[in-house]
């Protein structure tokens, strides 16, 4: 199935669509499960379940005192602003998986490569390609997943509906957070287009 990762609607300060244009997309671009992960809210996530249940992965993509860090498969908000690791732990708590997208973007507030490897133990997934990146923070991301063994994923992070269909992992079907997890480390990276290399907030 086909599964993207890493997604903004109009619950974000910078997303373009409703829920209702981001279903319909997902649609017509063949998407099986998609993870929305607005900026610090949870909201539009849980209302895309409550919609289309099949589709949604609930998610948020908070930030942290440094760096931002994404939980997938919560069933609440994350507060912003808190250390890294306590988010993490959080995330944990609640039966999540810890998600780390664009790790090396220059053009955003993200993590020191040493701050990464200190909470190293805490991350299960680690962004090695997002569009909005170059080349270099990709191949870096890579690296530094594969250094760390680290399950590696592709994220879209589409902020419009049309964004969608570029990129996503395609993987097995899964039961759990943790079967998922195991799923997607054997997954495939599918990239159709890039976005280009414009910021990203």
């Amino acid at each position: 199935m086909r599964v993207d990762l890493h997604l903004h609607s109009s619950y974000s300060h910078d997303g373009q669509s409703s829920l209702a244009q981001l279903i319909e997309r997902c649609r017509e671009c063949g998407l099986d499960r998609v993870a929305l992960t607005d900026h610090n809210t949870v909201e539009g996530a849980l209302a895309l379940q409550r919609l289309e249940p099949g589709l949604a992965i609930v998610g948020e993509e908070v930030k942290a005192q440094q760096g931002e860090v994404i939980g997938l498969f919560i069933n609440g908000s994350l507060p912003p602003y808190l250390p890294p690791g306590e988010v993490m732990d959080l995330i944990h708590e609640i039966g999540g998986l810890v998600y780390v997208p664009h790790p090396f973007d220059r053009h955003r507030s993200n993590f020191r490569p040493e701050r990464l490897m200190e909470l190293a133990d805490r991350i299960d997934i680690i962004e090695t390609y997002n569009p909005w990146c170059d080349a270099a923070a990709n191949q870096a991301a890579a690296r530094f997943a594969a250094d760390l063994d680290k399950v590696a994923a592709t994220g879209s992070d589409s902020h419009s509906a049309r964004e969608l269909g570029r990129s996503w992992m395609e993987m097995e079907d899964y039961t759990s957070p943790q079967d998922f997890l195991k799923k997607l480390r054997e997954a495939q990276h599918v990239v159709k287009a890039s976005s280009g290399t414009g910021r990203r907030a």
